[in-house]
């Protein structure tokens, strides 16, 4: 969703912005009240609007009456949100989900079409192929876009690594895979990724596979100054897996994974990136296609196209 906060509180902003992006939704506007007049509200295409205020005037009343006369709903949520490392932080999110969920129900995804003749496979069984959905900063909402476009049933399987605080790792599976026909999971020890599901690569520990195809978390942390490294996952992937592996580098910050493209690529990876354009954050797309392995770029959903008719030729 595309949502736009109202906030007298600088620090609850900062909070509710970091939040919702890990939640995979888009933030159009984030100011204190007094940077917004009233005839500019209708300019956001906002999906919904969450004022969070502290103290209300007679220009924030006025404001308030100008948000609920719109066609847009309008969640008010009193008090600051606690600190991230409180015991009350994951019961605020949990809250503030669900409201948030309840107040906007979720747009029609606008699956693709499966291409004609395209084999299908079952979901559980080992996947045919397993590409890396990579992303940094802005990534949750570009990810979440590309897998609600994406039908069921592909002989495909993907791994997620997204740089991100261990503390938040176990809330990707919902912010990513919710209202898609996709399963969303951690890792565990010694498992196939299957067809039909998203696995979330460790932030914590590396992530390779046994000859087998079996994921291995391995006891040593990622090297480098990412975590997860993107860069190593995709040799470890490339490694692995060789022609039948991918990579799509989506919204991020810095240049993780574009040292490992040459090795990558010469191991029969596929390397795709999103277009500046769609990017929340263009620098680590735009340095991996700085290195001239980028085969495919593009939206979120030209990706997810992009990807049935390259599974479709492959199969």
């Amino acid at each position: 969703m595309r949502i736009a906060i109202l906030a007298d509180s600088h620090l609850q902003r900062g909070i509710l912005r970091e939040l919702l992006g890990r939640l995979g939704h888009e933030v159009v506007f984030n100011a204190a009240p007094g940077l917004l007049e009233a005839g500019a509200l209708g300019q956001y295409a906002a999906d919904a609007w969450l004022v969070c205020l502290l103290h209300v005037d007679r220009h924030q009343q006025k404001l308030l009456e100008q948000l609920y006369d719109q066609d847009i709903p309008v969640l008010v949520d009193e008090g600051e949100a606690p600190p991230a490392s409180s015991e009350d932080y994951p019961r605020w999110q949990r809250s503030l989900e669900n409201k948030l969920d309840a107040l906007c129900p979720p747009r029609p995804a606008g699956v693709l079409p499966v291409q004609p003749g395209l084999p299908g496979t079952p979901d559980g069984e080992p996947a045919a192929q397993l590409w890396l959905l990579a992303a940094s900063l802005g990534g949750p909402a570009a990810v979440k876009e590309f897998l609600d476009c994406l039908p069921a049933g592909l002989p495909i399987g993907f791994l997620y690594a997204q740089h991100i605080d261990p503390g938040f790792e176990k809330s990707l599976p919902r912010a990513v895979g919710r209202h898609s026909q996709w399963q969303v999971r951690l890792a565990r020890h010694n498992d196939f990724v299957r067809s039909g599901e998203v696995v979330v690569v460790p932030v914590g520990h590396e992530l390779s596979f046994t000859a087998s195809g079996r994921m291995q978390c391995l006891e040593r942390p990622w090297t480098g100054s990412y975590a997860p490294s993107i860069g190593q996952m995709m040799l470890n992937l490339a490694t692995g897996f060789g022609r039948r592996s991918g990579v799509i580098v989506f919204s991020g910050m810095g240049g993780d994974g574009s040292g490992a493209c040459m090795d990558a690529a010469g191991l029969g990876m596929q390397i795709w990136t999103q277009d500046a354009g769609s990017s929340a954050c263009p620098s680590m797309p735009d340095s991996v296609r700085e290195t001239g392995y980028s085969t495919c770029s593009g939206s979120p959903r030209e990706l997810a196209q992009a990807l049935l008719q390259h599974v479709g030729r492959a199969s």
